[in-house]
C-alpha cells in the first residue's frame, strides 16, 4: 500500500485530484454505495460544507503579516496581479461573450482558477529557485488561498448575489483561523496538519457530486484554463514584480521574478471555491459540477507546466546577471552590496556567493583594491 501511495503521490495536485476523480468515479457508476446512510453518506456524500469550513479554519490560522517589508511588497504586487488578471479575463468572458462563456469556459472557473496560487507548489519552487523576499512573500499569498477573492470578484461584478450576512458567513471560519493563528503560536501549530488532512476528504465528497460524464466534457476544456492561467495571469504577475523592482529602483542583479512564476499554478484547493460560491448563491448550483471540472484540470495543467517556467526563467536570469544571491545581499546588507556592486562582474559574483568578510580578510583588500584602480 506504501508503494501505492508514493506513486499517487508523483501526480500533480494528487492530494486535491485524485480523491475528488475517485468520488466522481464512485458517483458515477456506483453512486448507491454512497447512500446507504449514517456517517459514511454524512461524510462521503454530504460532509463537504463541513469539510470545507474546517479547512478554511486550518489555511486562515496560517496567514501572517510578521514578515520584512520586501517580502509583504513583493507579496501585495503578485496577489494584485493575478487577481486583477483573474477579475479581467473573468468579467469579459461574463459580458463580451454573447453566452457569457468562452468556448465553454465559464466564468466562475477563470475567476476561481486565476485568483487562487498553488502555495505548496510556490514555497517549494521559491525554496529551490527563490531569495529570501519570494519565501516570505507566501503570507501575503495565503490571503488568494480560498474562495474569498473570488467572492469578492463575482458580487462586485454582479454575477453572483452574495448578501453581506452570507458573505461573512462563508468566509468567517478563515478570519477565526487568522485570530487564532495570530495570537497563539500553540494554535497556529495545532492547526497547521489540518490544511493536508481534510483536503483528501473535503476532495472526494466534492467528486461524489460530479458525474464523469460532465467531468470529461468539462475537464477537457479546463486544459484550455490552465494554459491561459500560465500564461495570463503568470506573464502579468511576473510583469508586476518586475514593475515593482523598476518603481523602486532595485539594481539591475537584484531584479528577480521568479516569485511571478511559481505563483502561475492554479491551488488545489481552488476546486472547492465554486462550491463555497454555490453556497452562498445557490443559483450556481447548476454550473458547480461543470466548473469544478474545470478548475481541476486546470491545477493538474499548470503544476505540469510552471516547474518548467520557474526553472527556464531562473537560468535565464542568471545569464542575464540576476541571482537570487544578489537579492538576498541588497536587502540584507545594502552597504556591503554597494561595495560589491562598484566593481567588476567577475569580483561581483563571488562577493555575493561568499560568505561576509572581515575587513582586513583578502577579498576585501581586493575589492578595495579594485574599487582604487578604477578610481
Amino acid at each position: 500500500m506504501d508503494a501505492v501511495f508514493r506513486a499517487i503521490g508523483k501526480i500533480p495536485g494528487a492530494l486535491m485530484v485524485v480523491p475528488l476523480f475517485l468520488g466522481a468515479i464512485m458517483n458515477t457508476f456506483f453512486p448507491d454505495v454512497l447512500d446507504i446512510g449514517a456517517f459514511t453518506t454524512a461524510l462521503f456524500r454530504d460532509g463537504a460544507p463541513v469539510l470545507i469550513g474546517l479547512f478554511f479554519v486550518a489555511v486562515g490560522s496560517q496567514i501572517s503579516f510578521r514578515t520584512a517589508l520586501p517580502s509583504l511588497e513583493k507579496g501585495l504586487t503578485l496577489v494584485l496581479a493575478k487577481y486583477g488578471a483573474a477579475v479581467a479575463v473573468g468579467v469579459s468572458i461574463a459580458f463580451l461573450s454573447p453566452s457569457g462563456t468562452l468556448w465553454g469556459l465559464l466564468p466562475l472557473a477563470v475567476i476561481a482558477a486565476m485568483s487562487n496560487s498553488n502555495g505548496s507548489l510556490y514555497v517549494a519552487l521559491t525554496s529551490q529557485f527563490g531569495s529570501k523576499t519570494d519565501k516570505g512573500a507566501i503570507s501575503v499569498l495565503s490571503i488568494n488561498d480560498g474562495p474569498f477573492l473570488t467572492m469578492l470578484a463575482m458580487g462586485a461584478a454582479g454575477l453572483a448575489q452574495l448578501p453581506m450576512m452570507a458573505l461573512f458567513a462563508a468566509i468567517f471560519p478563515m478570519i477565526l483561523g487568522f485570530i487564532l493563528g495570530n495570537s497563539s503560536e500553540q494554535a497556529r501549530a495545532f492547526l497547521a496538519p489540518g490544511e493536508k488532512l481534510i483536503i483528501p476528504f473535503a476532495a472526494f465528497a466534492l467528486g461524489a457530486g460530479i458525474d464523469f460524464r460532465v467531468l470529461v466534457g468539462s475537464g477537457a476544456i479546463g486544459i484550455l484554463l490552465g494554459l491561459l492561467t500560465v500564461i495570463v495571469s503568470g506573464g502579468l504577475a511576473i510583469a508586476a514584480v518586475y514593475l515593482w523592482h523598476r518603481l523602486r529602483r532595485h539594481p539591475k542583479p537584484t531584479r528577480n521574478v521568479l516569485s511571478g512564476a511559481a505563483e502561475s499554478a492554479v491551488a488545489g484547493n481552488a476546486i472547492a471555491t465554486p462550491a463555497a460560491i454555490v453556497a452562498v448563491d445557490p443559483s450556481l448550483a447548476s454550473i458547480q459540477a461543470e466548473a469544478t471540472a474545470q478548475v481541476a484540470a486546470a491545477v493538474v495543467v499548470t503544476a505540469f507546466i510552471s516547474p518548467f517556467l520557474v526553472s527556464w526563467i531562473s537560468k535565464r536570469q542568471i545569464g542575464k546577471g540576476i541571482t537570487k544571491e544578489a537579492e538576498n545581499l541588497y536587502f540584507e546588507d545594502p552597504a556591503r552590496f554597494e561595495e560589491v556592486w562598484e566593481v567588476d562582474q567577475s569580483l561581483r559574483a563571488s562577493a555575493i556567493t561568499e560568505a561576509p568578510v572581515e575587513p582586513e580578510s583578502d577579498l576585501s583588500r581586493r575589492v578595495q583594491a579594485k574599487k582604487g584602480s578604477v578610481s
